[in-house]
């Protein structure tokens, strides 16, 4: 019989009636001939709530008291599990619950943030084969001591995609509270449309650049392994996106969708040595502090002998990230330090700019006649992302979205 995973976030099971609903759904695909693996979040707010407590307790700079914090967090998913778990039995539907340590799921030990080792998928198979449904806690493992882990927030969409790789399933279903990847935040670019068919490539260059439907490291998990992921609306029977190979992605546009991050802190360094060594200097401390860095740009003066560093953080990081350059200035020697926390990044996304010319000169144009600054430029081989002042964010987002054609269908 076919495996089917499917994965329900925090609004999917907020109370009691949402519970029951996503019940009717994994029925429905009982009764379509499948085994069917679930995993669950924590109910909407649950999560917050139980991270709001701990941090009252605990300032949380120890190893123990992180395994705590993981202990603490997890228990929203196990509540969750339990409940489906009871409200499918009600239905007829033999189901039992699993916890992460009861596959188990086994990560690393870098709690708060763990990464997946491996997962010990014969009990559960067993299980699915006397005709159970497997109702799993998302976002939890069990470390190689044999401590409760978490993978992070977003991190039962990983826990999804690497269950329904270590069960070889047909398709990893992902539930959340909208009906697929649009090309555009709908909420603002009202001509925003669903897209049918998405590369793994594409998704994990939108989820990374601030589009929020999937986490970043299942995308990537799923890639690598192969898992055929769909994103549907837990509210609705509307048809989904499907996250594919990009062989699979039969018409290739130009551009695929429009992502965007508010969670955006420019930093600039003018006046530095232009000499080997000084980057390390710079970002080396950042790295040492877990200070994710993004955009990055040089500008080097006329002589040659110096140059302005202008870098892009998190904003909810900028004001430590501007802590460790201080700490570093006798090394770094520069003139002055800036920082903006009133900018967004805007990328435009697509394996068609393999085959397509001319797409940044229409993103650069675009912006300059809506008058439109850009203050920082980066490039991959599928992406184009740009640094604007906040203000313009919108702006920006409906103009670029006409500019490429995505307006219609």
């Amino acid at each position: 019989m076919p495996v089917i995973v499917q994965k329900f976030g925090g609004t999917s099971v907020a109370d009691l009636d949402r519970i029951r609903n996503v019940a009717r759904k994994v029925k429905r695909e009982v009764d379509r001939g499948n085994q069917v693996a679930v995993v669950v979040s924590a109910m909407s707010g649950v999560t917050d709530q139980l991270v709001n407590m701990t941090r009252q307790l605990s300032g949380l700079s120890t190893p123990s008291a992180l395994e705590e914090y993981d202990t603490i967090v997890s228990s929203g998913e196990q509540v969750t599990a339990g409940l489906l778990a009871l409200a499918l039995n009600e239905m007829g539907i033999p189901a039992r619950s699993w916890l992460g340590w009861q596959l188990p799921l086994v990560s690393d030990a870098a709690h708060g943030k763990a990464r997946i080792h491996d997962i010990k998928s014969d009990a559960i198979m067993e299980s699915l084969n006397e005709g159970n449904v497997a109702v799993v806690a998302g976002f939890q493992g069990v470390d190689e001591h044999g401590r409760i882990s978490t993978l992070g927030r977003g991190g039962s969409d990983t826990s999804a995609v690497a269950l329904a790789a270590a069960l070889k399933a047909q398709r990893c279903d992902i539930y959340t509270d909208v009906d697929g990847i649009y090309t555009c935040d709908p909420r603002i670019v009202t001509k925003a449309h669903k897209l049918h068919r998405v590369a793994y490539e594409e998704i994990l260059e939108m989820a990374s650049q601030g589009a929020k439907v999937l986490q970043t490291r299942s995308v990537e998990m799923a890639m690598n392994h192969g898992v055929r992921v769909q994103v549907l609306s837990s509210f609705s029977d509307a048809e989904g996106t499907l996250l594919v190979d990009e062989e699979e992605v039969v018409e290739r546009k130009r551009i695929t969708g429009i992502a965007y991050s508010r969670d955006e802190a420019r930093i600039t360094l003018t006046s530095v040595a232009n000499i080997p060594g000084v980057s390390a200097e710079i970002f080396g401390p950042l790295a040492d502090a877990n200070i994710n860095v993004d955009m990055i740009v040089q500008n080097v003066s006329e002589g040659g002998a110096e140059t302005d560093v202008t870098f892009t953080v998190p904003r909810g990081d900028l004001k430590n990230a501007l802590a460790v350059v201080e700490k570093s200035r006798d090394k770094i020697k520069y003139k002055s330090l800036n920082s903006d926390d009133s900018v967004a990044k805007v990328s435009v996304i697509g394996v068609g700019m393999r085959s397509h010319v001319g797409i940044a000169q229409e993103m650069f144009k675009t912006l300059a006649d809506k008058g439109i600054n850009i203050l920082v430029i980066s490039t991959s081989e599928i992406k184009i992302s740009v640094l604007i002042a906040e203000e313009y964010t919108e702006l920006a987002l409906r103009a670029l979205h006409t500019a490429y054609g995505l307006d219609t269908e």
